[in-house]
């Protein structure tokens, strides 16, 4: 090793002691900054929480836990659940169809459409009608289908629910899913795909379910992605990375500045919940919802 290197290698350990000593006093460590979350109230995002990831609960049960942690909103529920979200006054702020539901068969494959399109047909005015506006729609997985071909058919079969979905004012929305840990092959899996689908059908009604989670892992780059292309995000979910869990102190992304880039977009739609807790009782997960929507309250 040269001295050259050795002295730039010392003169740069210095000065990066002597940037942590200063950085101290100001910049508290994350489990500092967690722990002083301020007591809950509404501020600037509007809280939701994805049924499945709270299956342990009955949806009535989670019903009325939405209600007092006073949420008001549930995400991915099928028509076949609305008259129970009426009966307690609660949101449904991202639906599911009345039919079939996968992942995996989505639009990218021609073969799907018949049944999608009758699908999407038949829910939309149900979803109107309960005075909810979100529908959640899937790619499909790619089974060695190019990326290119994949748009182009979402687009044409897209194409032949949108007008009815304009004419009811639901907007559809196509999550983003990372294939890389728990949806191998999924073909919406970055958020440039998914942009270009949306330029290509070019309609407010069709809009992308940004899962920071998913793209955490597929992409990363979470703040910035979101400054330049929330345009075309009509919804959020959340949860921890790695391992989908709690979004606290113990994962790597910190959602308050998160939840601050999304507020200064003027978003005014909803972010979802959707770790699943890892508590071993019922009231530790509810805690730990509850710790969530405190640390997205900005």
């Amino acid at each position: 090793m040269s001295i050259k290197n050795t002295t730039r290698r010392d003169l740069l350990k210095k000065a990066g002691q002597l940037a942590l000593a200063a950085s101290l006093p100001l910049n508290p460590t994350y489990a500092t900054a967690y722990s002083t979350i301020q007591p809950f109230n509404k501020g600037s995002i509007n809280h939701s929480v994805c049924s499945w990831t709270y299956g342990f609960l009955s949806l009535d049960e989670l019903c009325r836990l939405v209600k007092e942690l006073k949420i008001d909103t549930i995400d991915l529920v099928a028509p076949k659940d609305f008259a129970l979200l009426k009966e307690h006054a609660v949101n449904c702020s991202m639906c599911y169809t009345a039919g079939k539901v996968s992942l995996t068969q989505g639009w990218n494959d021609p073969t799907n459409h018949a049944w999608l399109i009758k699908d999407y047909l038949e829910t939309i005015p149900m979803i109107a009608e309960a005075g909810f506006k979100n529908l959640i729609c899937f790619s499909g997985n790619r089974n060695g289908m190019d990326n290119q071909t994949g748009l182009l058919n979402c687009a044409r079969g897209l194409q032949q629910i949108l007008p009815v979905a304009e004419k009811f004012g639901i907007s559809i929305q196509m999550e983003l899913f990372n294939s890389k840990i728990d949806h191998k092959d999924y073909m919406a899996d970055n958020s440039a795909w998914g942009v270009q689908l949306c330029k290509e059908l070019g309609s407010t009604n069709f809009k992308l379910l940004y899962d920071i989670y998913h793209m955490q892992i597929s992409e990363g780059d979470i703040i910035r992605t979101i400054q330049d292309n929330h345009a075309y995000f009509g919804h959020y979910h959340t949860a921890g990375v790695p391992g989908r869990h709690e979004i606290d102190e113990s994962q790597e992304l910190y959602y308050p500045a998160i939840m601050r880039a999304i507020a200064a977009t003027g978003y005014t739609g909803y972010v979802a919940q959707e770790f699943i807790p890892s508590g071993k009782t019922k009231e530790e997960k509810i805690a730990a919802l509850r710790k969530a929507i405190q640390i997205c309250t900005i």
